[in-house]
């Protein structure tokens, strides 16, 4: 087993279906198992447009452009590993006579028909569970205390916030198609935690290494989270009519997420290149958090994340490293 010089990377990735993408100097790549068990890789085309408008690499400001293009690179990439896993096949299969006559109707359109529908669906879960949830129920506690939490209210609405956020992903890590993803997510991780190590990309040497990193987007949404409470308190203390109004105090937050979402992007790049204390304190949750949205991967798996990586890195360590 030979050994490296130890190195932080800018490579990171996400769990598909069946697969893995990984993003590194080399570009986008995905590797998928396919039902007969063979591993396709493909490298995808992709361009950002921070790369087109400058202004949109400054910091915070590249944090929202980069969540925002995550989100539509992380779905397309799903659609991808679900079509080059098979699972669509297997799903046409399943239909019913009513998911028929639409698929005969729209053609290729009724998957991102479906898909449009399901994206909107879980945005609109997403506000009654993370917005409208919190400060209801806080409203209903300041209530019961004859007013006297007011003070406290971004505070409390954030750690309601978090208890929601654990108890959620605690729920869905339970679903069998989850865990599967999640093992895929440990692979992910520990490709990566192998490679900065320094050890050469092989089962025996990734099964030796950790699959928490403080780059993962689990830790990016409890930051998120964390840095919401802080910005929820201060608010609460600036606009204290505000956020009587419970209308008015949830668009006040949201005008504020891309800000909070741009401080906590910042948050992530520096936490890959530091390792002091009050990166480890920030990132505790997180890591924490990781051994929910994380599982120990299978041999299969784990060769998928090396695939994926090795589509992705160089020749050169030096040149995956973070700027």
């Amino acid at each position: 087993m030979s050994k490296k010089k130890i190195h932080k990377t800018s490579v990171g990735g996400q769990a598909l279906i069946e697969g893995v993408m990984m993003q590194g100097p080399k570009g986008v790549a995905t590797a998928v198992r396919q039902s007969d068990g063979n591993i396709v890789v493909k490298h995808h085309e992709v361009k950002h447009i921070r790369d087109k408008y400058k202004f949109l690499g400054l910091p915070v400001i590249r944090g929202i452009v980069n969540f925002i293009e995550s989100m539509i690179l992380g779905y397309k990439m799903l659609m991808y590993s679900a079509e080059a896993s098979g699972m669509e096949d297997m799903e046409d299969a399943e239909m019913n006579k009513f998911e028929k006559w639409l698929t005969d109707k729209l053609g290729d359109k009724f998957m991102d028909i479906m898909m449009g529908i399901a994206t909107i669906l879980g945005f609109a879960l997403a506000f009654v569970i993370f917005f409208y949830l919190p400060v209801l129920a806080f409203n209903k506690l300041n209530a019961f205390a004859d007013g006297s939490l007011t003070p406290w209210q971004g505070t409390i609405e954030g750690v309601i916030k978090i208890v929601i956020f654990v108890v959620y992903i605690a729920l869905v890590s339970r679903m069998k198609d989850i865990k599967r993803t999640f093992m895929y997510h440990g692979a992910e991780h520990k490709s990566i935690a192998c490679y900065e190590a320094g050890l050469d990309l092989t089962v025996e040497n990734v099964k030796k290494c950790t699959r928490f990193h403080p780059r993962c987007g689990t830790s990016f949404i409890f930051v998120m989270l964390i840095f919401s409470i802080v910005i929820s308190t201060v608010l609460s203390k600036i606009f204290p009519s505000v956020a009587e109004i419970r209308v008015l105090w949830m668009f006040l937050k949201l005008a504020f997420l891309p800000f909070v979402m741009g401080v906590g992007y910042e948050f992530i790049k520096y936490a890959g290149r530091h390792d002091n204390l009050f990166v480890k304190i920030l990132s505790a949750p997180g890591l924490w958090m990781q051994r929910l949205t994380t599982r120990e991967p299978d041999d299969e798996i784990i060769e998928v994340g090396i695939e994926s990586l090795k589509a992705v890195i160089t020749d050169n360590p030096e040149d995956d490293e973070i700027k």
